[in-house]
């Protein structure tokens, strides 16, 4: 058991529950057979489905709880109800104990946060955390944040989520000094409010360690790919996100109209057939899900709660993923390496 990756899941969170979470695990064990699961659940419910799934059943531990958290309960009233007892809580818990090395839930985003915070807390020198999405690109795939988690974000906050992007990107895409853009409405250093101008003049006099800011970067850079990381406050990235999900949607539809309108663009689609596969598999956010939250004292990642098994099991292999490549410890050593150079900038400025 010692080589292999423990993932815990929330079994009982997202729209549907069971009925993709335990699909979603045994379809991934295809491709990451080295992992072992912790199943946090109602065992009545999840006892005869795993019978249905000798595989899954064979790799996994199943933990009994009384309690779920719905999809529409507030993070407060979530964290009352479900604190200690819950599937959502104690796989959390299972990450702060070391029983596990990474959560993942479909269920509730604020709740699942606010859960996340509060057991596992945030890393030393992180205020706030932040909630990271891998981005398809025409270059590859970019990471953007926050994407919801913190609103309103402060220019310390802001290169905090420099720092974190920086490091999922070393440890996920192997990328050993990703380029970095703050998300503005230009490009020009006078353009976008104050706190992310702030937050530019500091990147550019501190040069944090493992990553190369760039300068500012549009909305259409994300979809280039002009960068490595993009960096932005949970308001504007949130809607970015959805605004991205919702155009793919939008074209995925306009290309099945057109393509079934008459019979000579029936008969193109056949000739185009394996192009239009291969378009419709890059535009495929099942491919992409799951929301890292960064900054914590441990792994929580988020998949869409309205995914399919494939959509989950992407999740569960981004899990996999940023536990192999140990992704809190390059967390922490760029953090150190950052505080380092604040307080050798701060030194020579005093002393000048």
């Amino acid at each position: 058991m010692s080589n292999k990756i423990t993932i815990s899941l929330d079994a009982m969170g997202g729209d549907t529950g069971p009925q993709t979470v335990l699909p979603g695990a045994d379809l991934v064990l295809t491709r990451c057979p080295d992992i072992h699961f912790i199943l946090f659940g109602d065992s009545k419910v999840l006892e005869p489905m795993l019978d249905r799934l000798p595989r899954l059943k064979a790799a996994s531990e199943l933990v009994h709880t009384d309690v779920s958290i719905e999809m529409d309960e507030k993070p407060s009233q979530a964290l009352r109800k479900g604190r200690g007892k819950s599937s959502m809580w104690q796989a959390i818990a299972a990450v702060k104990e070391g029983r596990a090395d990474v959560a993942v839930s479909a269920g509730n985003t604020g709740a699942l946060m606010a859960m996340s915070k509060f057991c596992l807390r945030t890393m030393p020198g992180i205020e706030r955390p932040a909630i990271a999405a891998i981005w398809p690109t025409m270059r590859g795939e970019s990471i953007v944040l926050d994407v919801g988690a913190t609103v309103g974000a402060d220019a310390q906050q802001l290169i905090d989520f420099a720092i974190l992007g920086g490091a999922m990107a070393r440890s996920v895409q192997g990328i050993q000094t990703p380029t970095v853009g703050l998300l503005n409405i230009g490009v020009e250093e006078v353009k976008g409010v104050e706190e992310v101008r702030t937050a530019a003049k500091m990147l550019r006099e501190m040069s944090p360690p493992n990553i190369v800011y760039t300068g500012f970067v549009e909305g259409d850079d994300i979809g280039k790919g002009t960068v490595d990381v993009v960096v932005t406050e949970g308001f504007a990235g949130n809607i970015a996100l959805k605004t991205a999900e919702g155009t793919a949607k939008q074209l995925a539809g306009y290309l099945r109209a057109a393509m079934s309108r008459t019979l000579m663009a029936k008969i193109g689609y056949l000739f185009a057939k394996g192009a239009f596969d291969r378009l419709r598999e890059k535009m495929d956010p099942r491919k992409v899900n799951g929301g890292v939250f960064l900054g914590l004292n441990g792994i929580v990642i988020k998949s869409h709660g309205g995914t399919d098994a494939e959509g989950f099991a992407s999740a569960v292999e981004l899990a996999h993923d940023m536990a192999k490549n140990e992704l809190i410890k390059k967390i922490s050593q760029d953090l150190g390496d950052y505080h380092r150079g604040r307080f050798n900038l701060n030194d020579e400025k005093s002393e000048g």
